[in-house]
């Protein structure tokens, strides 16, 4: 199923095609190269500093199902009715200090937020489909990954290829047939001043 971005003036063919989809084929494995290469996304993002703040936990089904289902074992239960089929959950985290000085770093989460994108969208150009959560328990994560103190965790996300629709069902499927929509340019962006 394609879900191309319904937009007022054309943008690229890898942005508009990039969705947040939650029907994944778990006959379909993602390669250990594409895990790489989603990686490898996030790692050429910009950063304040170049300072690159971004922790990912990789829990891949094939190669390590133990921490798979630890992962699988932190989302709450709505994200898990779906994300049982993904190949490939990661766990997103920002260095809240700069590592050349151990300074606050106010920029961490927005940094790490372009490396989760750059990875999205490496994920789009696989073939792949990529879903970042917030539906998840930090805490549970932090104890169960033992992600240090100085780290804020942030997101979780799911990766692998997509399945039918029907392979969704009740309200879960409803939220993926349903039309994508955005806010009108002109609540989200101003030019000059402040509006609204």
């Amino acid at each position: 199923m394609q879900k191309p971005a319904i937009t007022k003036q054309p943008i690229h063919d890898l942005i508009a095609k990039r969705w947040s989809g939650r029907a994944y084929d778990a006959s379909k494995p993602v390669t250990k190269e594409q895990v790489v290469s989603l990686l490898e996304a996030a790692r050429w993002a910009p950063s304040c500093f170049g300072d690159q703040p971004w922790r990912y936990v990789v829990c891949h089904k094939n190669e390590n199902p133990q921490a798979w289902q630890a992962a699988y074992e932190c989302l709450v239960p709505g994200n898990q009715s779906w994300a049982v089929n993904a190949p490939v959950l990661l766990l997103i985290c920002a260095d809240t200090l700069f590592s050349h000085n151990d300074k606050p770093n106010k920029w961490a989460a927005y940094d790490t937020g372009a490396a989760t994108e750059n990875l999205c969208l490496q994920a789009t150009a696989l073939g792949l489909m990529a879903h970042q959560m917030g539906g998840f328990d930090a805490d549970k994560a932090r104890a169960t990954f033992k992600v240090p103190e100085r780290y804020q965790i942030l997101a979780m996300v799911t990766v692998g290829y997509q399945a039918a629709v029907d392979s969704l069902s009740g309200e879960v499927k409803e939220r993926e047939l349903a039309e994508r929509s955005r806010k009108a340019l002109g609540e989200l962006f101003f030019y000059g001043e402040w509006q609204g």
